[in-house]
């Protein structure tokens, strides 16, 4: 069976000039500087997919006697959205606190009462792997409407070897028969319970090999903050787990600068997260290296706090993606359209460059090179918009743009 869109406007973020785009480890293909804006745009173009990947592209494509045929009529045609930082598996809510901080009570308040991270720790021991899985499955099928066809998705409320192993079999559990991709991400370091120093080096020493003993390849990460995990300790996590080859990732400077910048540069960890408020020339030493830069622009708007300078950023020839944050407590929101909308409004990037940041990048920050542009042998993972000027992706605010989507070749909206 195939599947013929006509006539659309196709963002094909094909490969520009070679001198424009970084070839990372393991062959992945990631935009920067002017290629950023790039969007390789197809005025009138028909994309043709046969067995789960794009056989052709171009203008007036012969129609195959099998294919199903859908009309565009000029409007956009881009590759899914790639979310690549995600806490989407979590158990309870966090509504009463959330409705005391709009009435004046602190963080640090709630924290104390029990309350916070604790709460959704709590409520994740107590949930079954099947009930984790279940609610999952909920969410990254409304995340598929949405247009997103590839997300990341990290445990990290576990805060235990059965805790943890728990979460990412609950991951592993939802992604079957899904039609989009799940990419799951050990997030060992983002609390502690009792001992700082003990936790920490019981995360090392036991929880961090039982996790790639049973999930080998899986990229391991620890969010670098005051309350959370000290830089020292992010730093052991990461110095044994790339003696395994495990991909590597922190979120950083969310709240205030921690240093840990340098040190995820010394290590050559994947990407650095967040970073709103990470200082001018961190984000100038992290430009200038081949770690991505992954922002969060919906964290910074329901935290009404600081946006990141991703822009500048941009401007500096930096790695660039964006992502949801989508969680039960930092974001609560899994739509792309919304993050490129902030993104664009706030954090200043050009709609082009927040494309291309949800897009070929985002996938390129997951490992994945098979997917993010619309080009001959990629796999179909495509997205139709009721819009005919991709620009307002970032324009619009509210609602769901996307009219069709596509995963692996399969029409699923």
């Amino acid at each position: 069976m195939s599947l013929l869109i006509r006539h659309a406007r196709v963002l094909t973020l094909a490969q520009p000039a070679a001198a424009a785009v970084t070839t990372l480890l393991g062959g992945r293909k990631a935009r920067r500087g002017p290629a950023l804006k790039e969007l390789g745009v197809i005025a009138r173009g028909d994309v043709l997919v046969v067995d789960g990947k794009i056989a052709a592209v171009g203008p007036e494509l012969s129609v195959p006697a099998d294919a199903e045929v859908i009309e565009a009529d000029g409007r956009v045609l881009m590759p899914g959205f790639v979310d690549c930082h995600t806490h989407a598996c979590w158990a309870g809510d966090r509504l009463t606190e959330w409705e005391q901080e709009l009435s004046g009570v602190t963080p640090a308040e709630i924290l104390k009462k029990g309350g916070g991270i604790q709460a959704t720790v709590r409520a994740v021991r107590e949930a079954t792997r099947k009930q984790l899985a279940a609610s999952l499955r909920v969410r990254l099928d409304a995340m598929l409407r949405g247009g997103t066809t590839t997300m990341e998705v990290k445990s990290g409320y576990g805060l235990s070897i059965d805790g943890e192993t728990k979460m990412l079999h609950a991951i592993a559990r939802a992604a079957q028969e899904f039609t989009g991709t799940v990419v799951p991400t050990a997030l060992l370091g983002q609390a502690v319970e009792g001992d700082v120093a003990a936790f920490t080096r019981m995360v090392v020493r036991e929880l961090l090999p039982a996790v790639w003993h049973e999930f080998p390849g899986i990229a391991v990460d620890a969010v670098s903050a005051p309350d959370a995990w000290p830089v020292e300790a992010c730093v052991r996590l990461f110095e044994r787990a790339g003696k395994h080859g495990l991909p590597l990732r922190v979120s950083a400077d969310a709240a205030t600068s921690t240093g840990m910048v340098p040190e995820a540069l010394r290590l050559h960890l994947r990407s650095v997260d967040h970073l709103e408020n990470a200082s001018k020339a961190d984000l100038v030493a992290l430009a200038a290296s081949d770690t991505f830069g992954v922002f969060t622009p919906a964290a910074s708007f329901h935290g009404k706090g600081r946006y990141a300078r991703a822009g500048a950023f941009a401007d500096s020839g930096g790695l660039l993606a964006l992502a949801s944050d989508y969680g039960v407590a930092s974001a609560p929101t899994h739509s792309m359209p919304f993050v490129i909308a902030l993104a664009v409004r706030y954090a200043g990037l050009t709609p082009a460059e927040a494309i291309t940041a949800t897009t070929v990048n985002a996938a390129a920050v997951l490992g994945l090179t098979d997917r993010g542009t619309i080009e001959v042998g990629q796999r179909a993972d495509l997205i139709l918009l009721r819009h005919r000027d991709e620009r307002l992706l970032a324009h619009e605010i509210g609602g769901n743009p996307v009219e069709l989507v596509v995963a692996g070749g399969a029409r699923v909206v």
